[in-house]
């Protein structure tokens, strides 16, 4: 199975770390988080990946073409000019990066890797920004077991502030960073049949919007309920929390060795 990722936004509301780089690539533990929701879906099987590229597309496509070097050690003889790799470690992935223009929407995107995509039983797709330690096998099979043409992975909004229960001024109980209002989420890791490409009309389809509302209307949207760790990466608050996670051996989303 294929996994498309969405990896051409502006990230506007992480511009301290976007100006010259495109969001998939703003780094956890050395890593582009790119790098990091790739490795989770490999940790499924899933090693055939689309990248929708947009803004600053030639950096993620610069990465790939030198990750062997990236990920291996090294030694260059200036002067025989050439070049010795110790160590090889590569990944067992195929990656297609496609210029997904740098103003299209999301739906846009999907719809301009059709051919990718169009005569696959179902293929994966998620946002380039978010990780989490979702069970992504199940929630293929919870896909093909319902027969609807499309399934998102609902999640809880992570707390932002913690929350106090008080009484006159008197704080009876505290709970750290709460998890929303109690009500899930749309957090992306969809599985979706080819057939939801009919709902895309151009690249100002936002997938958001019309595609994922029709979806609904017409019965064919069913949700996977993840009840773990998910985490967007929308501001510097976001990837400082995530990279202490990372830091200290404590990032749930790590499920591959």
């Amino acid at each position: 199975m294929k996994a498309v990722i969405l990896a051409g936004g502006l990230g506007t509301r992480l511009s301290e770390e976007t100006s010259t780089r495109p969001k998939p690539m703003v780094e956890i533990g050395g890593k582009p988080i790119l790098w990091h929701i790739m490795k989770q879906y490999s940790a499924h099987g899933i090693t055939d990946f689309i990248i929708c590229c947009g803004y600053k597309g030639y950096v993620i496509k610069e990465y790939f073409a030198n990750y062997f070097l990236h990920m291996s050690d090294v030694t260059f003889d200036m002067k025989e000019n050439k070049m010795e790799v110790h160590q090889k470690r590569a990944e067992p992935w195929t990656v297609t990066l496609v210029d997904t223009g740098d103003n299209s929407m999301t739906g846009g995107r999907l719809g301009r890797v059709r051919k990718y995509v169009e005569n696959e039983e179902a293929f994966c797709f998620t946002y380039g920004d978010g990780v989490g330690d979702i069970n992504i096998t199940e929630s293929i099979a919870f896909h093909r077991a319902h027969g609807k043409q499309a399934t998102l992975t609902a999640t809880f909004p992570p707390g932002r502030f913690g929350a106090l229960d008080m009484n006159s001024g008197k704080v009876n109980s505290f709970k750290e960073k709460p998890r929303g209002d109690g009500a899930m989420i749309n957090g992306g890791f969809f599985v979706l049949s080819p057939k939801v490409l009919e709902h895309i009309s151009d690249d100002s389809t936002v997938w958001e919007q019309e595609p994922l509302k029709n979806l609904a209307e017409s019965n064919e949207l069913m949700a996977f309920e993840h009840h773990g760790f998910w985490q967007p990466m929308d501001t510097l608050r976001d990837k400082v929390y995530l990279e202490e996670l990372w830091n200290k051996n404590m990032a749930p989303w790590k499920i591959w060795e």
